[in-house]
């Protein structure tokens, strides 16, 4: 299609939904890539099963500082400004995560500083933290920024090209681990005899976590570099008065004609609403606030946090193999890929709600099936473990952050946007920091029992409060709750 004003231009919509994409390939890979970590972090700073639990779930504590700063910025500043935070914490947290000073042999001439175990690991921490920082901004702001420049025909698939590339960043990560455990050879994490090695040497072989970690360097730096050339989203500039900029970008997306249609629902919308959070504890709002939070809560509530930071450590528990559980994981990060693109070819097609109610009925039965693979000791584990990853694929993982960016009105959908990223981070939070300990304190068996039956009430709530949101406008998903309301549903 061409850009001018009276068609509009898909490449031009496509090319900003992969920039805002960036973050979530960000987040899934920032989420994948400590799992091939875990082992050589925990030998050099000599962890137990909570110090590991920590390392791995310390990022996910600054996405929920992340979540309140998006909040609190994307409604006041704008979308595009606040991703490039996110890109800027995202970028810091890279470099750090892979400079911590404590070296089993520094590389020569290599400019830093050494220090004790204690205070290296603090650094460490504190480099995570500033990632989850961006990974929670950009969760929050992301799916919302796509929602609001993409047309009701499609606005599922496009929101839903942020999971998948959530998926694409955990499967590069896997992918990633496998190699550069692969190339490093008997060598990975043993100081050789002899000279100090050469920089490549040292991250990748003797202490390659810190070349694992420092992958993820120009991704970050190139999230930054795009963010630049992306429009602000229209709906927030028309929020803020400034239509002339918003016509002109609704116009390259969608075309003229489309783009009065659209001004004239979103000033007419807009024109009803108060702003403020206070507007989400009006009566008329209650179920997408109830839906904002639980939702998001239940999807991490199954395990998926800690099945993508563990899933070496979890399949090593069944196979007793560290390459052959590294594979193993890189078959997680398939699957996941595999099965989001199913979700994105059928989200407008099936509607949001019955691939949620298939999506998570499959994911209770494969988590307890995990469960029973793990308490007779078979090594099949890993097949009720795809199926669930599957299952969390084409449901929970694209539909959570379609439904987030659908369901609120448009003067406070970055902060309610951020109010449900942040009951999901929170959640994915303490799964992640608990879920060494409950291995070693009720088995893997006991553990993946608990977070199938944690899944069952997710069923009843998605029947219950979901409704059909696929096709409609963001402002007659808006206007629906007041007629909800009316009609005492």
């Amino acid at each position: 299609m061409t850009s001018d004003n009276r068609q509009g231009s898909a490449a031009y919509l496509l090319g900003i939904c992969f920039v805002a994409s960036l973050g979530g390939f960000l987040f899934g890979y920032d989420t994948a890539i400590i799992s091939g970590c875990n082992t050589f972090l925990q030998a050099q700073f000599r962890l137990n099963a909570a110090g590991l639990g920590w390392a791995a779930s310390s990022a996910l504590l600054g996405t929920i500082v992340g979540c309140l700063m998006a909040g609190f910025f994307s409604d006041r500043v704008g979308r595009k400004k606040t991703l490039l935070l996110a890109a800027g914490f995202l970028t810091i947290s890279a470099i750090g995560s892979m400079l911590p000073p404590l070296f089993l042999l520094k590389p020569a001439g290599f400019p830093w500083f050494a220090s004790d175990p204690a205070t290296a690991f603090n650094f460490l921490i504190v480099a995570r933290i500033i990632g989850g920082f961006g990974v929670g901004i950009t969760a929050s702001v992301a799916p919302v920024y796509i929602a609001e420049l993409t047309l009701p025909r499609n606005r599922g698939r496009m929101v839903s090209i942020y999971q998948l590339s959530i998926t694409l960043g955990i499967l590069l990560a896997f992918l990633v681990d496998w190699l550069v455990l692969t190339s490093a050879g008997k060598a990975a994490g043993v100081v050789s005899a002899g000279a100090a090695p050469g920089f490549w040497r040292w991250a990748f072989v003797h202490e390659l976590w810190r070349g694992m970690f420092g992958t993820e360097i120009p991704v970050a730096a190139l999230f930054f570099l795009l963010l630049l050339l992306t429009p602000e989203s229209p709906r927030w500039l028309v929020a803020r008065g400034r239509e002339p900029e918003a016509m002109a970008v609704l116009a390259r997306i969608g075309g003229r004609e489309q783009a009065d249609a659209e001004m004239r629902d979103i000033r007419k919308v807009l024109g009803e609403q108060e702003g403020g959070l206070k507007e989400l504890l009006k009566p008329r709002l209650r179920i997408p606030l109830r839906i904002g939070i639980l939702l998001p809560m239940f999807s991490h509530l199954s395990g998926i946090a800690a099945i993508m930071y563990f899933a070496p450590n979890i399949l090593n528990e069944a196979l007793h193999n560290v390459q052959s559980s590294f594979l193993g994981a890189l078959l997680v990060g398939l699957v996941n890929s595999a099965f989001t693109f199913v979700a994105i070819g059928r989200i407008d097609r099936f509607g949001r709600r019955p691939l949620l109610l298939v999506g998570v009925t499959g994911a209770m039965l494969s988590l307890a099936g995990v469960g029973i693979a793990f308490a007779v000791g078979s090594k099949l584990v890993i097949v009720p473990l795809l199926c669930y990853v599957a299952c969390f694929a084409f449901s929970y993982g694209p539909i959570v952050w379609t439904i987030l960016g659908e369901i609120f009105p448009t003067r406070i959908r970055g902060a309610a946007g951020a109010l449900g990223s942040l009951s999901l981070m929170i959640t994915g939070f303490l799964i992640t920091l608990t879920n060494p300990v409950l291995i070693k304190s009720i088995t893997p068996a006991g553990t993946f029992f608990v977070y199938a039956g944690l899944s069952l009430p997710a069923i009843w709530f998605i029947w219950r409060y979901i409704p059909e949101t696929k096709g409609r406008t963001l402002e007659d998903i808006e206007r629906s709750w007041t007629e909800r309301r009316e009609e005492g549903l």
